[in-house]
Parts: C-alpha cells; sequence; structure tokens
C-alpha cells in the first residue's frame, strides 16, 4: 500500500490536475451552447465532460504511467482485466452534470485512486466555487478555499437534533421519501453532485442516504474525504463501500458523521430499507 508520506505528495499533484480540469470546465460553463447529447441510460453528456475527461486522464497517466484509469467517460475494461488490478484511478470528470446543465453551480470532478478496492486518496473539486475537498489516508481531510487557504476538516460528532440530512438536488427516490416520512426533527438540505459528502465531511450536515443507484466513479472520492474527516460511508448492513468490482453499481449507502444518537435512531429504519430493497429487486 502507498505509504502517507508517498499520498501527501500525490496529493497535491492531483488537487492541480481536477483544478486545471476545472478551469476547462469553466470555460464551457460560461459558453450558451453546452452541445449536450444524452447516452444509453439517457444521462445527459457535454463537452466539459468529455474534455474534463481528456485532460484528468492525460495527466495521470503522466503522473502514474503503471496505473490504470477508470472513468465514466471512458470504456469500461471486463472485469477478468480488471481484478487484476491492485490499484486505479477512478475518475467523474464532472459529476452533477444535470446541475452544470441548470448552471446552479453544483457539480464537481472526482479523482480517486483506489487500492485493494479501497479509495485512500480523494480530490472533489467543485470548479464554480473555485474550491476542492481532498484527503488521503494517514494525512487527513481538508478544504482549500478560492484563496488557496488551506484548513483540516473534520465532521460533525454531536449530532443534535434537528438532525442536518442532505439529499439530491435532481435525483428524486420514493423509498428515501418514504423514510424520512418516518423521520421527525429534521432539516433537510438539497444539493447536487459529491458535494452531498463533503458537506457531512466538513460538519454542515449530519447524514446523506441514499437508496437510488450510484456508479463507483460517483463516491470513491467523496468516501475517503467522508472517511478521513472522520465519518463514514456504508451499505445497509454497515459494510463500507468497496471498489473495482464486478459490477460497477453501487448499493444503496448512507454517509454519516457519527453513530450517536439521533443518527442511530435513524439507522434503526435500516432494516425497513432493505426489505423494501429486496422487494424491489425481486
Amino acid at each position: 500500500m502507498t505509504t502517507s508520506f508517498l499520498l501527501q505528495k500525490l496529493i497535491s499533484e492531483v488537487v492541480g490536475i481536477a483544478e486545471k480540469a476545472g478551469k476547462a470546465v469553466m470555460g464551457i460553463y460560461s459558453q450558451d451552447d453546452f452541445a449536450t447529447t444524452y447516452k444509453g441510460d439517457d444521462s445527459p453528456i457535454t463537452r466539459a465532460d468529455t474534455t474534463s475527461h481528456a485532460i484528468i486522464a492525460c495527466q495521470l497517466r503522466a503522473l502514474t504511467p503503471d496505473l490504470p484509469v477508470l472513468s465514466e467517460e471512458s470504456g469500461i475494461k471486463p472485469y477478468s482485466e480488471r481484478r487484476l488490478w491492485s490499484a486505479l484511478w477512478l475518475i467523474d470528470p464532472l459529476d452533477g452534470t444535470k446541475e452544470f446543465i441548470k448552471r446552479n453551480g453544483e457539480f464537481t470532478i472526482n479523482i480517486a485512486l483506489i487500492e485493494n478496492s479501497h479509495p485512500v486518496l480523494g480530490v472533489v473539486h467543485v470548479p464554480a466555487l473555485a474550491v476542492s475537498y481532498f484527503a488521503a489516508c494517514g494525512v487527513g481531510a481538508f478544504k482549500k478555499d478560492s484563496d488557496n487557504r488551506v484548513k483540516r476538516i473534520i465532521v460533525a460528532h454531536n449530532c443534535h437534533v434537528p438532525l442536518k440530512i442532505v439529499t439530491s438536488r435532481s435525483h428524486g427516490d420514493e423509498g428515501l421519501e418514504r423514510l424520512l416520512d418516518q423521520t421527525v426533527l429534521f432539516e433537510r438540505i438539497r444539493m447536487g453532485s459529491s458535494l452531498k459528502f463533503c458537506l457531512v465531511a466538513e460538519g454542515a450536515a449530519h447524514l446523506y442516504p441514499r437508496l437510488g443507484p450510484t456508479m463507483e466513479w460517483d463516491t470513491a472520492a467523496g468516501q475517503c474525504v467522508v472517511e478521513m474527516a472522520g465519518g463514514a460511508v456504508t451499505d445497509l448492513q454497515g459494510r463500507a463501500l468497496i471498489y473495482n468490482k464486478p459490477d460497477l453499481l453501487n448499493p444503496p449507502f448512507m454517509v454519516s458523521s457519527s453513530p450517536d444518537c439521533p443518527c442511530q435512531n435513524f439507522k434503526s429504519l435500516f432494516p425497513t430499507i432493505a426489505r423494501l430493497q429486496q422487494h424491489k429487486n425481486v
């Protein structure tokens, strides 16, 4: 496994790569036409997605020539090949394309280093704010603002009432709404992209439950930031999300800042959620 010393040296390079891609994304964002098209699953893709991918993939290959790069905007190698990868870069060149199209600024660039199925380095860059969240195992979690000031971030360990629960701005989920209907005294924060992870990591929210579909590149960088800030990203059975699986689809998950009550009361509803998900998948 890469040492914390090497990760600390590597992370500054990766933040720089994300910022370079972010500037290119903002150049396209300022234009009238994004040249939006749609993939086979009806998800949108713009010139910003492909431009960001090209920059990041090229820069990462120059930085670490021996490491494969897996991106939302690249072809996915078969698992028979991927299972031999003990380490890889996992990237989402533009997370929150719907938010990009809506011009609300809530989109990110996600870059994660995966080793032995777990994210050991993560960068979440917010181009519209010129802000970066970054973390690495043994190093900690940090936020770099638009004035290049860097501060360490930690989750909100005192999980008080009302709970601050962050949910997706553009992806509704009927199961999650039923869950929230059973929850009292909470404040909802709607947010796009992996910024939801970052709100938990910096203590601005307590929980981010996600029952709807997400892919590994949506969560890896944010998971590293949350974990290094003292939080957790787990499936409904409490197991940390893992990466480079045969199927790159994530299970339903919970991003949480603290195991303390009332978070625990919210988590007690997980068995109900799990049953609903199993019934839904039959």
